[in-house]
């Protein structure tokens, strides 16, 4: 009688530890996914304001808009 009961919570062990181990990748890759969101919001709150960069930025827009209106092709409104 004790031998079945021993076998019984080695079986019932061994079950409770494949459930969880199978959800472990799933785990992992939601960890990975909250820990990259985390990342880009920090980055975001954090990102340096760059007003150079901003007139580049503005410049190359405007000069690949020019080049798209002399091939022909509508860029819609100027904002």
């Amino acid at each position: 009688m004790c031998m079945l009961a021993l076998l019984f919570v080695f079986v019932e062990a061994h079950r409770a530890l494949f459930s969880h181990s199978s959800q472990l990748p799933i785990y992992f890759i939601i960890s990975l996914g909250c820990y990259g969101l985390l990342m880009v919001g920090v980055g975001l709150m954090n990102f340096p304001t760059c007003p150079q960069e901003a007139l580049l930025l503005h410049q190359d827009i405007d000069e690949a808009k020019e080049f798209l209106k002399r091939r022909g092709v509508d860029v819609g409104s100027d904002c």
